[in-house]
């Protein structure tokens, strides 16, 4: 029998609640297609570094380096100032194990509330986020003088990126900034999976967001770089672009008529939310930070403080990201099982056995186990 040692990080607030519900149902699916699951937890999170002061230290991401993949509850306390655990733990994770790939999809479920109508249509879409790069790279700095230094020390999977900006205004005034940086291989890279996705998916096209009529530049270079890529290597594929607010605006109309939406970092940080409430919630939004070492998969809903401990959290997304993750591992039929057992449920739900953010009353502890009686 196959095993896949994964490394946990319940997290924080409701992460705990939903990841075991998520590991339940993964470890009833190893059963029924003959695989199991090594499940090392690690402790890290808001409580750690409130206890410890300790945030993410680098031999414990060398020891996950060694696990299949990583599921990751919720990191997220607010006693914690916001950008220390985000960029600690979820920033350093997508950098230090290359994390190039956020794959975050968003379709529609039985019985789950849509803020707009459908029109009969069904949303089935995923968002491939460039991971690493764009306004992300953490170049920045703000200035009271007028005056900024910026030294830039950086490396990515395939480069190293090195060099000093000194800006200055006339006359000083206080000012921010900001460096964004696309290079080829980091565009490359994301087009092909992008397009192997489109091809798995038997879809015809992939959609560039950009924005490139005012940053030519940065999105310019964007979409030059996936088109070429398109061209050469994917002449089936048809290469289509749309404006950022462009598309928030279609998408609103309507949210069925886009497949693979290809986005540069920021661009696809913002869609894949508005694609998330498209589709019903954050509670049906699972993620995938995805690259050619460790793989990290989470529900995007956050630690929901407010709710921990009440029963009401929702472990929808959090068993949807292990459906992802058993994708990621090579194991289909088992992950097109999960994404079954979970439309199913909710199909034949009664109200009251839905989830408290579905609109009914049932606990993750009682969402979980009726999930699991439909992997079969």
């Amino acid at each position: 029998m196959k095993k896949y040692k994964i490394a946990v990080i319940p997290g924080d607030g409701i992460g705990p609640e939903v990841i075991g519900e998520a590991i339940k149902v993964l470890d009833r699916c190893g059963e029924k297609f003959s695989f199991s699951f090594e499940w090392e937890k690690f402790p890290y999170g808001a409580g750690h570094y409130l206890a410890t002061g300790e945030v993410m230290p680098e031999e414990a991401m060398e020891h996950m380096s060694r696990c299949d993949a990583m599921l990751l509850g919720a990191i997220g306390d607010p006693r914690v100032k916001p950008g220390i655990l985000e960029q600690g733990i979820l920033l350093a994770f997508r950098f230090y194990f290359d994390q190039y790939v956020n794959l975050r999809p968003a379709f529609s479920l039985p019985k789950v509330h849509t803020p707009v109508d459908l029109k009969g249509t069904k949303m089935d879409s995923v968002v491939v986020r460039e991971n690493t790069e764009d306004l992300y790279m953490c170049i920045g700095g703000t200035t009271e003088t007028g005056e900024l230094e910026l030294p830039v020390e950086v490396s990515r999977g395939s480069y190293e990126l090195k060099g000093r900006m000194s800006l200055k205004t006339d006359p000083a005034c206080p000012f921010a900034a900001q460096a964004a940086i696309n290079s080829r291989p980091g565009v490359e890279r994301i087009t092909r999976y992008a397009c192997e996705l489109a091809k798995k998916r038997d879809e015809d096209t992939v959609t560039v967001v950009s924005k490139s009529n005012a940053v030519s530049a940065l999105y310019g270079f964007f979409e030059e770089n996936a088109k070429r890529v398109m061209a050469d290597e994917y002449p089936e594929l048809k290469y289509a672009m749309v404006n950022v607010d462009a598309l928030c605006y279609h998408l609103v109309r309507n949210p069925a008529a886009y497949g693979v939406l290809l986005c540069p970092n920021l661009f696809g940080d913002i869609i894949s939310d508005l694609q998330a409430g498209l589709a019903g919630g954050l509670g049906t939004a699972a993620g995938g930070n995805i690259g050619d070492g460790l793989s990290m998969f989470e529900p995007v809903h956050g630690s929901a403080p407010d709710i921990a401990g009440t029963g009401r959290a929702n472990p929808v997304a959090a068993i949807l990201s292990g459906a992802l993750m058993l994708e990621h591992l090579g194991e289909a039929d088992a992950s097109k099982t999960v994404n079954s057992a979970v439309s199913d449920f909710l199909e034949n739900a009664l109200e009251s056995e839905l989830p408290f953010e579905f609109g009914g009353k049932a606990s993750f502890e009682e969402v979980g186990e009726k999930i699991r009686k439909y992997i079969r």
